[in-house]
């Protein structure tokens, strides 16, 4: 265990690394941290701290950058997460007002979450345990083609586009009915499996393979969970962080086009009812080992929950960006509370 000398020293390493992205000197740490003792003793310190692999030296001659180790030591010892400011908590407000419906509330948080951080957002469609549905709508669009709209009490609007050949305005209202009457109110299960029965009736005015199709596009969009969806934002992100991070890139990339490895990052970091910070070789994919996880979900298990969160090298400002991570969560999950 570290003695509180030797935790500072780590902590002013961490810090000056961060900000100057350079390699740091026992000599600069005690000009800019104060620490009350020789360079001479700093040296001794960051000795011990590169043994027990806290810290390293990139090459001869150099200062210590942190380690994986370092930056987890780091960030177990936060006392706390520091607050948003007042200005930053409005801002977030100010994005997410007005949003309309599940869509757009998803997007606006994954590019509020990419903007305030700098880094890679990912936010995961919400898992509804309470999801009903509330209207479906079919509007003629040619006269052989008909859009089938589905909203659900989440605010989730899907629609798709099928070919309902010779059908009347009359038609598709006793068909809207029948399909309002036999789901509106049920969760998605519940009402693919009325609309199931549904199809074995012959809906006047419609013939039934046109009915059928229109039925076999709603149970499509039932099936359709979003919760197996991610968001993604802040791509370019990744550009800003330089040299030491080119070799990296590539991999960083190809794993975050690749939706089950970011359900699965999340999913794995959603055991904490606070942030959770996966760090370098802590995270289990093997090209993401050069970054960190920094996540949270939001919502409430009882309703409609999920999680979000950023990826970015491990050379980041772990106090602002889990500061960022949480109160975007916090503010998004009461966000679908009052909706």
């Amino acid at each position: 265990m570290l003695d509180e000398r030797k935790m500072d020293v780590l902590k002013a390493i961490v810090t000056d690394y961060v900000s100057s992205k350079e390699p740091v000197g026992s000599k600069a740490l005690v000009e800019r941290h104060q620490l009350k003792v020789s360079p001479a003793t700093v040296r001794n310190d960051m000795a011990v701290l590169e043994e027990e692999g806290y810290i390293t030296q990139p090459y001869t001659s150099a200062g210590r950058i942190p380690t994986d180790k370092g930056y987890r030591l780091f960030v177990d010892r936060l006392a706390t997460v520091k607050p948003l400011s007042a200005a930053e908590k409005r801002a977030i407000q100010t994005f997410m007002a007005g949003a309309l419906d599940l869509d757009d509330i998803v997007t606006r948080t994954v590019r509020l979450l990419a903007q305030v951080t700098q880094q890679v957002a990912i936010v995961q469609y919400p898992i509804s345990s309470t999801a009903q549905v509330r209207h479906i709508e079919l509007v003629s669009l040619t006269s052989d083609r008909v859009l089938v709209i589905l909203i659900n009490s989440t605010g989730r609007v899907d629609q798709r586009s099928v070919e309902l050949p010779m059908h009347t305005e009359d038609a598709l209202a006793d068909l809207r009915q029948r399909l309002n009457a036999a789901v509106v109110g049920l969760t998605p299960a519940q009402g693919a499996e009325k609309l199931s029965a549904l199809a074995q009736e012959v809906p006047g005015g419609l013939a039934r393979t046109s009915a059928n199709t229109v039925i076999a596009t709603v149970l499509e969009m039932l099936a359709d969970d979003p919760s197996t969806r991610v968001a993604v934002a802040g791509v370019p992100n990744l550009s800003r962080f330089g040299d030491q991070f080119d070799t990296a890139v590539k991999p960083v990339l190809e794993a975050l086009e690749e939706q089950v490895v970011l359900l699965h990052l999340l999913g794995e970091a959603a055991t904490s009812p606070d942030v959770t910070v996966r760090i370098g070789q802590e995270n289990p994919y093997e090209r993401l080992q050069s970054t960190s996880l920094v996540a949270s979900t939001y919502g409430s298990r009882d309703d409609s929950w999920a999680t979000l969160g950023i990826v970015g090298p491990t050379r980041m400002d772990y106090p602002a960006t889990m500061a960022s991570v949480r109160a975007v969560a916090r503010y998004v999950g009461r966000f679908l509370a009052e909706g």
